[in-house]
């Protein structure tokens, strides 16, 4: 489904050139819900950014389904991390999530079929008529997620989504997420900066190193389908990952070579 080949991205300017990626290379098959960490301004989200089309790469080439992505895709979808600015106060929530059906030419009925799915999935059904600023935190972040639901993407890019809620409101997001992922077989690419985060919501973690950036290793979590925030997370395999994960962080920190093969 994604398929990110020796992906570099330089900056230029003001006298200075900074290599944020040098060389990343994996893959992400369709289907599959994919956590990436690292350690804080490794270039997880100029990564993100050239996947999803915002950004051109220095050098390397993003591909989703054989095509490369030169601006963004029809068939993918961003959930931002800043909530409050990428949803429009003066639009009511119905309308914000409507608004990128906009582009697909649909007719109105089918456009309000998707947006009246999207915040019934998000638990947001009797919503659409409020504003963004009537809501708490938590749940402008779900209309961010309905709008993203609401274009039908086969690939969802997520950024630090939950950084700005509260821990109960993150647990609850998290398990949001993984259920929209298994009722919708949409393929998810997941930044996080938390480790915890990224075992428990992941079928597999990549860890990538410190700027400039590529892949530190590629961790598969052997953990059951069925997860939840009170079993999951005492669960001795699930503290075993943590610590390994943990461990290859501080290793990217301190520019230790990654390994050669996945675990």
């Amino acid at each position: 489904m994604l398929d990110v080949r020796g992906l570099n991205k330089v900056y230029d300017g003001s006298g200075r050139r900074v290599e944020a990626v040098r060389d990343l290379t994996f893959t992400v098959p369709a289907g599959e819900l994919v956590c990436l960490v690292g350690p804080s301004g490794c270039g997880k989200t100029t990564l993100l950014k050239c996947m999803g089309g915002l950004l051109a790469p220095t050098g390397g080439e993003v591909l989703l389904e054989d095509r490369k992505v030169t601006g963004p895709p029809p068939g993918m979808a961003f959930v931002f991390q800043e909530y409050g600015r990428s949803l429009f106060p003066w639009m009511r929530v119905g309308e914000n999530v409507e608004l990128p059906l906009k582009q697909k030419r649909l007719g109105r009925e089918r456009r309000k079929e998707l947006v009246a799915d999207a915040l019934g999935s998000v638990g947001l059904a009797d919503a659409a008529g409020a504003y963004p600023w009537q809501l708490s935190g938590g749940m402008q972040q779900r209309v961010a997620i309905a709008r993203a639901l609401a274009y039908e993407p086969r690939v969802l890019l997520m950024d630090e989504p939950f950084a700005a809620v509260d821990a109960q409101t993150r647990a609850d997001l998290e398990d949001l997420v993984r259920g929209l992922w298994r009722e919708r077989g949409i393929t998810i690419l997941f930044v996080t900066h938390d480790i915890d985060e990224a075992v428990y919501l992941g079928q597999r973690v990549i860890v990538l190193s410190a700027s400039p950036t590529v892949v530190q290793e590629q961790l598969k979590v052997d953990l059951p389908d069925d997860r939840d925030q009170l079993h999951t997370r005492v669960a001795p395999r699930f503290a075993e990952l943590r610590t390994h994960v943990y461990e290859q962080i501080q290793a990217a920190k301190r520019g230790v070579p990654r390994g050669e093969d996945p675990v």
